[in-house]
């Protein structure tokens, strides 16, 4: 069993130094972990973390999906020889849509999600039911298990102080059959170590710089405690508009050696980031304390599809300067605390070989189709997406003015997160949230229609739980009423059989077909893009923004196959792309 005091963790009485890092199985293939856990190996760790994002595996109440996942990503890293640190939430952050809470459940608790709320706690108690069966059978010291802790919530400080809600969730990790340590991530900051640690769990911190400090910090609260940094940033994520973020190797590897060298434990966050496929991706928004100057445009930042963070494997699992700067860290500290540096197995790892990518070309779109909207849901008022049943996608909806109104201006409140406004059919204006829009006036019996698209949900902070849609529309100052609402899920491709010649449209769906004699990696490019997404044989890759930073989208090997492969693409904005290219590098730093 793993143990431990203020000198560090000892596993089965023998010390051990924890060298983890970040892979999260959400954002690659399963076909790639092994892959994946090889070159985390492969780099000197000997463990590695993944969140579990509670809205992907309960995506309607009482509704389960995907939990083998899970399973398969342990066991997995067990025959990789990696011991495993597992973080269920519920929230998890992560950049991850929502933080991992389903929108489903914030939209009808609001601000009483993260506390004791009985209607949040019976939520969480449901879904722990079912997930933490797996874990606790995966266990250190079962047959084939590598669980060596498990996280209660994640960076609670940085949010709340409901302590009795830190109770009850630490309370069933243990009662559902969790005997390995427990712990808590937070900020070095005393107020977040105050209000998001729980007594008699072991505390760790979050930072990517000042490992001395952070560490002292800790100690002042919990002296009893090893130190551990659980979150190590060598990285950082995207936001669409926004410049990619990089930071130095060697930077990375220096600050990386000072944790070791104040004899902390660590985990890599990320070891390998991955992709944000589909509609995954979350957002922030900057609220006061942030300084707004940081934000372009709209103080709401979503998150990009890529999640490559600048970590020591990018997207595609390739080894980076990080990778071999950490990896020499690694081996320099082994060589000096021999006794620390345990693996699962004493075998020597080598990096996978990658997979092929597929040479430059472009790919013709040459059939379209009408979006395949559901049934017109009426509705004296706009209805939310979590009124509709839908997480993610698109919502068009119309209303009539009244036939006597005079020509006066429109506004749309409440907007998330983008719009496109036609009166009679005529397209008058692109809406975005937080941006200000040219004034629009309509009069009398004018058909107002608003196609809506829902972006990432904040995942930090106080706007975390948002939802999604439009609150209102205003004619001058009367409201709006008698709507229909008409929705339409992106994730999995939506199914239609109208496909045919035409010629490119916005909002309409457009299709075409790559031949291959083998499957290879590849990155795909919208050169006449505005926003849109993006499908592979009906997987959604993801969202495209030519505002960057983000100009290709990475597709997966697994994901296509020799022979005809069918991109598809739905474009939102003022273009008419006619074609997706295949280009041989990723360009992420636009």
């Amino acid at each position: 069993m793993l143990t431990y005091d203020s000198n560090g963790f000892r596993l089965d009485g023998r010390p051990l130094r924890i060298l983890s890092g970040a892979v999260h199985y959400f954002r690659s293939r399963p076909e790639q972990w092994p892959d994946r856990l090889a070159a985390a190996r492969a780099m000197g760790l000997n463990t590695v973390e993944t969140y579990v994002p509670w809205n992907l595996h309960e995506p309607a109440p009482g509704r389960y999906a995907r939990l083998d996942e899970l399973d398969a990503f342990l066991d997995e890293a067990h025959r990789q020889g990696l011991w495993t640190i597992v973080r269920p939430g519920p929230y998890i952050c992560a950049e991850w849509d929502n933080g991992g809470l389903p929108g489903w459940l914030t939209a009808r608790l609001g601000r009483r999600a993260r506390t004791g709320d009985p209607g949040f706690l019976a939520a969480v108690d449901a879904f722990f039911d079912v997930l933490l069966p797996r874990v606790v059978e995966r266990q250190w010291g079962r047959p084939g298990g590598t669980v060596l802790m498990v996280q209660v919530e994640n960076e609670y400080g940085a949010f709340g102080s409901d302590r009795d809600y830190l109770a009850h969730l630490a309370r069933g990790l243990r009662e559902r059959g969790v005997t390995v340590p427990l712990f808590t991530s937070d900020g070095p900051e005393d107020h977040m170590l105050a209000a998001g640690t729980v007594p008699g769990v072991l505390a760790t911190v979050n930072f990517g710089s000042d490992p001395e400090g952070a560490f002292a910090a800790l100690r002042r609260h919990r002296p009893e405690d090893p130190p551990f940094c659980m979150e190590y940033w060598n990285g950082w994520f995207d936001h669409w508009g926004r410049p990619h973020h990089t930071r130095d190797a060697a930077d990375a590897a220096d600050t990386l050696r000072r944790i070791l060298a104040a004899g902390g434990s660590v985990n890599l966050y990320m070891a390998h980031g991955g992709t944000n496929f589909g509609t995954t991706a979350g957002a922030n928004h900057a609220d006061p304390p942030f300084n707004s100057t940081d934000w372009t445009h709209s103080p709401y930042q979503p998150t990009t599809t890529s999640y490559d963070y600048d970590a020591p494997l990018d997207e595609r699992g390739l080894p980076t300067a990080k990778f071999e700067a950490f990896r020499q860290v690694i081996a320099d500290f082994a060589a000096e605390q021999p006794e620390l540096v345990r693996y699962l197995d004493n075998r020597t790892p080598e990096l996978p070989s990658p997979a092929p990518v597929l040479a430059a070309r472009e790919v013709i779109l040459d059939e379209y189709a009408e979006l395949p909207f559901g049934p017109a849901v009426a509705s004296p008022v706009p209805p939310l997406f979590e009124e509709l049943g839908l997480e993610h996608g698109l919502v068009r909806y119309t209303a009539t003015l009244p036939a006597a109104s005079p020509e006066l201006p429109l506004t749309v409140e409440g907007l998330r997160d983008r719009a496109g406004l036609r009166v009679d059919g005529k397209p008058v204006a692109a809406l975005e949230r937080g941006v200000p829009a040219e004034p629009v006036t309509a009069g009398g019996g004018a058909r107002i229609s608003l196609l809506v698209e829902s972006l990432g949900r904040v995942n930090y902070g106080p706007r975390t739980g948002e939802t999604k849609g439009v609150t209102g529309v205003r004619h001058e100052r009367q409201y709006v009423h008698g709507w229909h609402a008409e929705p339409l899920a992106l994730d999995p491709l939506p199914h239609t059989t109208a496909w045919g010649p035409g010629t490119p449209a916005p909002e309409t769906l457009a299709r075409g077909t790559l031949h291959l004699d083998a499957p290879g990696d590849a990155f795909l490019a919208v050169p006449e893009g505005h926003h849109g997404y993006l499908w592979v044989n009906g997987f959604l890759l993801g969202r495209y923004d030519a505002r960057g930073p983000q100009h290709t989208l990475y597709c997966p090997a697994p994901l296509l196959h020799p022979g005809p492969n069918t991109l598809t693409l739905l474009e939102l904005g003022p273009t008419d792309p006619s074609r997706v290219q295949l280009r041989e590098t990723p360009e992420i730093n636009g």
